[in-house]
């Protein structure tokens, strides 16, 4: 007797909340949720292009960043996590973001507190916090999340709840993200969403 092969699409495990770091309108028919890591190329190279998605889509898109710090290969992705959650209790998430990808190449100990100097923010405080991993639970929780939902590496991205295994170039991700539109526009809705 043979079993029928099926297939099913990976889904966002834990929906987008109150908790998470988003940005774009909460009306917007497309939701993106990008699990990345601060320390890999890849998501340096994503982060441009979805500077520039955001841009050109500003009225379709809501993006959210969730941590998912491969620290078997980057030894300071779950370090820089938490300076980014330092600096999201004080209303600056979105440019530590910024800045830790555009400084990527210098991350260390030592350079990311120069990166909370840099926009201004208590360094002594946020060195005390980081120490004692205040944010730890909060960076694991998107992990965990992540791994729930299939994540392997990345940057990995979910449209709309459903996991995008394209590419993520900004021609492909403008496709995507168009199409996504279409379909919330449309009163449809993907199976499961």
């Amino acid at each position: 007797m043979t079993t029928p092969f099926q297939v099913t699409v990976p889904r966002l495990a834990v929906p987008v909340g109150p908790d998470d770091h988003t940005i774009g309108p909460q009306t917007a028919p497309v939701s993106l949720v990008e699990y990345g890591d601060f320390q890999c190329p890849y998501c340096a190279m994503a982060h441009s292009i979805m500077q520039d998605l955001l841009r050109l889509r500003r009225e379709t898109l809501r993006f959210t960043f969730r941590h998912f710090p491969l620290t078997n290969v980057h030894p300071y992705a779950d370090l820089a996590a938490e300076v980014s959650e330092a600096a999201g209790v004080r209303n600056a998430f979105w440019p530590m973001h910024d800045w830790l990808f555009d400084s990527q190449r210098s991350i260390n100990p030592r350079q990311l507190m120069v990166g909370v100097e840099r926009l201004g923010l208590p360094s002594a405080e946020i060195g005390d916090e980081v120490g004692a991993h205040l944010y730890l639970d909060r960076v694991r929780r998107d992990l965990v999340g992540g791994v729930r939902s299939g994540v392997a590496g990345t940057p990995t991205f979910f449209i709309n709840g459903i996991r995008h295994d394209g590419g993520y170039g900004l021609d492909e991700l403008l496709e995507v993200v168009d199409e996504a539109a279409e379909v919330v526009r449309a009163g449809e809705r993907p199976d499961g969403y």
